[in-house]
């Protein structure tokens, strides 16, 4: 283990990231089109993502932990605490561009679920027939806009903010 293994650590949780940014934009697309038949299926993607994501962020504060060892700090240490204690050389550029690179996605994310958010949140409910088909529709329709909803609000990513030593509510 080391700064080698956090670099691949970390381009690995910036391309999840990005794939989340990615798979939210679609869900966001397809309710701006109206295709909320296919709120369950963006959703799920959505969702997996983040679930991947709990496993980057875990293998990366394994990297993390061990390169703080070596540099003599705390397990815990930030991002921009490890930036400011590794060595001359290389390893300061490289993770600088990797905060960069992460803050920017962060950002974007945070951007991109808000506006998704609202767009949920102003969806509307089919027009009840009063038949069992159309209450069914109904039903099914404002599930999967909760469960949605309830996804879209987990994207924002706030241990990976505190990881970078940036205040959680600046993103």
């Amino acid at each position: 283990m080391g700064a080698g293994d956090l670099s691949a650590a970390l381009w690995q949780e910036r391309r999840q990231l990005e794939l989340l940014l990615f798979r939210l934009e679609t869900q966001r697309l397809h309710v701006a089109a109206g295709n909320t038949h296919w709120l369950t299926f963006t959703a799920s993607e959505v969702e997996s993502v983040l679930d991947r994501l709990r496993f980057e962020a875990l293998a990366r504060n394994v990297e993390s932990a061990a390169v703080a060892a070596e540099w003599g700090l705390p397990a815990q240490a930030t991002l921009v605490e490890l930036i400011a204690a590794a060595p001359p050389g290389s390893w300061p550029t490289v993770l600088q561009e990797h905060l960069d690179g992460l803050r920017q996605l962060l950002a974007r994310l945070g951007d991109t679920a808000r506006a998704s958010e609202e767009m949920l949140q102003g969806l509307q409910l089919p027009a009840g027939s009063g038949d069992p088909a159309g209450m069914l529709e109904q039903l099914t329709t404002a599930g999967n806009i909760e469960r949605a909803l309830a996804i879209t609000r987990r994207a924002s990513q706030p241990l990976m903010a505190q990881y970078l030593g940036d205040d959680a509510n600046s993103h």
